[in-house]
């Protein structure tokens, strides 16, 4: 079986309808039992039985007025066997006697739990994300599991549980991908979703990472990791930056002729530009009294 459309009518149509038919059984019963009463013949009997069957008729009919809510859909089942859905909002009639089951289309959001896994590099994480999605097929969404809230919470769980061991906290390459980069992941996390809750009839608009962190018992080592890491970085940085304004400052006095170094004072030089340049506090500057070479 699959998702189809419900027989419906409109039902404010269906309500007049129904009253007239109701009241006008009504009369025709009063005053055929009035008649039979009065010793008329026993055609009068029969026509009040089938204006009472009318007008049970009529109240059956409208068992099946009911009111459908925008971004709502009513799933319908006559005596067990599904007979169609209606998703339009409004007012109408459908089968009498069924049951109507609610499913919500609106847009809804879910947040897992804060998730304690193992990442790529076996490193112990704190790990939570939010789906986006609603519901697209309210046949799937009724009859394909048991309850599809819980069964979204349970795939994205499983996800995001997925999506942890299969990428680093933190890549320590330019091209490998890490569970920082939130684009990319969230990509990735949104397809494999999709592809879990499709059967039954949810729609994964987005999911996202909101929560991403060591586990609190290396959370204190990695930090010192990365704070090095950083620190290795920067001096690179600014060594480079300090080879090339040592190489800039020599070329310049060589050109303009201001001073005439030979190889050792020239590295005397390189030296204390390099500790200049590259130290981590204020240099004191030493004022030579003496000759050139003293």
């Amino acid at each position: 079986m699959e998702f189809r459309k419900a027989w419906r009518t409109n039902g404010f149509v269906g309500l007049v309808v129904a009253l007239v038919v109701l009241l006008a059984a009504a009369a025709v019963t009063i005053g055929s039992i009035a008649l039979v009463a009065d010793g008329s013949s026993p055609a009068l009997i029969v026509v009040t039985v089938l204006a009472v069957l009318i007008g049970v008729v009529a109240l059956l009919a409208m068992t099946g007025l009911t009111v459908v809510s925008p971004n709502e859909a009513k799933v319908l089942q006559f005596f067990g066997r599904y007979v169609g859905s209606v998703s339009e909002a409004g007012f109408y009639l459908v089968t009498p006697l069924t049951d109507r089951r609610t499913i919500s289309l609106r847009i809804r959001n879910f947040e897992t739990q804060k998730l304690k896994v193992n990442d790529a590099d076996g490193n112990p994480v704190e790990i939570a994300a939010v789906v986006v999605y609603r519901v697209v097929d309210s046949f799937k969404a009724a009859f394909a599991v048991d309850d599809y809230e819980e069964y979204v919470a349970i795939q994205s769980e499983a996800a995001v549980r997925h999506l942890a061991t299969s990428y680093p906290y933190d890549s320590h390459q330019a091209d490998t991908v890490s569970l920082r980069d939130g684009a990319t992941v969230a990509e990735e996390m949104t397809v494999e979703l999709r592809e879990r809750t499709q059967m039954a009839g949810i729609e994964v608009i987005e999911a996202r990472i909101t929560h991403l962190a060591y586990a609190p018992e290396i959370a204190q080592a990695m930090l010192v990791r990365q704070q090095a890491a950083q620190v290795v970085a920067a001096r690179q940085q600014i060594v480079e930056g300090a080879v090339g304004m040592v190489g800039l400052a020599l070329d310049r006095l060589a050109e303009q002729g201001v001073v005439e170094l030979d190889e050792e004072r020239r590295a005397a030089m390189v030296s204390n530009l390099l500790v200049v340049l590259c130290g981590d506090r204020a240099t004191q500057p030493v004022v030579n009294t003496g000759t050139l070479y003293a």
